[in-house]
């Protein structure tokens, strides 16, 4: 009997949601909460596509066959192996072909109610970019901004714990967006997998209600703002957290201590700024990496490189900046970025 695939939107009533490709293209995108029960592992599938381009389809799929069947079986044996009679998993692989269709064939012959998801992966990434550029002109955005140091981020988690609707792009990206942003022991995402994110934030918005977000350039690390998103975050109104040099390197001594864990990775980072700050003013900011003597490094790097571009780029970027609304931070304790949090909330900006 002819069973008609299940679509994208639906994906939502499924309890188990079961990815059928292999680890390395999970890795790189994944609907979001999948499982991944490869048919055929990353050896596997290199080894079957070698077989078809020199042999052919069929000698590819008696081979392929052999590695499916052994796969499911492991499956059943553990992954499976508590499953309901009642269960109804949803499978999906790359186009939504022979993969998970040979997992839905077995699931269904043992019992359960197994469903193949339409047009597989490649379906669900088309309703992530479709998401992103239908709801990012409908976003009605407040930019939160500020110099570096001002915790905008943490100001921003402080919002979202007082229930308002805040999209953490950092947080997406595994990145704080600057030189020195990366995480340590913290891969960046794919460019793939941050755009699922993104959309997937998006699916939970009220469209009526503002959404704060902080005023990221284009880029994110190596990772790229969806095009649509940064037009729309360019027009809308902006916030600027405004707090002294004093209390923003008091800030970033407690947010970027990790830095001093390893010297030698700091100092190359900082290596990539001799054309902009010339030879002699990089080398003493590399002595002082290699010393762990992050407070005059700091400081240095906020009032020689970070503030000086902040304004300029601050103004090129945002179509309103110049409109922009302050917020005054005394201090950025916690208790300070609480009330920092409190007051971009009072503000009345459209």
């Amino acid at each position: 009997m002819h069973r008609k695939p299940t679509d994208v939107a639906d994906r939502k009533k499924f309890e188990t949601v079961i990815d059928a490709r292999s680890p390395a293209e999970f890795a790189l995108d994944h609907i979001p909460g999948a499982i991944n029960c490869p048919v055929l592992d990353d050896e596997e599938r290199r080894i079957v596509g070698t077989i078809y381009k020199q042999t052919g389809a069929f000698e590819a799929r008696r081979v392929g066959g052999a590695m499916v069947a052994a796969n499911l079986a492991k499956h059943l044996r553990e992954q499976f192996a508590d499953k309901p009679a009642k269960w109804k998993p949803l499978v999906y692989c790359w186009r939504g072909g022979l993969r998970s269709g040979s997992m839905v064939n077995w699931l269904r012959l043992v019992g359960w109610d197994a469903k193949q998801l339409a047009g597989g992966y490649k379906s669900f990434r088309r309703e992530v970019l479709t998401t992103i550029e239908t709801m990012s002109p409908q976003l009605d955005l407040r930019i939160v901004c500020g110099p570096t140091g001002s915790a905008k981020t943490r100001v921003l988690q402080a919002m979202a714990a007082r229930g308002a609707q805040v999209l953490d792009l950092e947080d997406c990206a595994r990145h704080k967006g600057s030189l020195l942003g990366a995480l340590p022991g913290i891969e960046q995402p794919s460019q793939k997998h941050f755009e699922t994110l993104i959309a997937t934030a998006f699916e939970t918005l009220d469209l009526s209600k503002p959404l704060y977000v902080e005023g990221e350039s284009a880029r994110i690390g190596r990772l790229s703002v969806p095009i649509p998103l940064v037009g729309r975050m360019r027009a809308a109104p902006c916030i600027e957290i405004e707090a002294s040099a004093e209390a923003r390197l008091a800030y970033l001594l407690r947010d970027y201590a990790y830095l001093g864990d390893d010297a030698e990775l700091l100092a190359t980072q900082l290596g990539k700024l001799k054309e902009a700050q010339g030879k002699e003013t990089v080398a003493r900011w590399q002595a002082w990496a290699h010393a762990r003597e992050l407070s005059p490094l700091f400081a240095e790097l906020m009032a020689l490189h970070y503030d000086p571009h902040y304004e300029k780029s601050q103004s090129l970027h945002f179509a309103q900046w110049t409109a922009r609304l302050k917020v005054s931070a005394a201090d950025l304790s916690d208790e300070g970025i609480d009330r920092a949090a409190e007051a971009v909330l009072a503000t009345n900006c459209k």
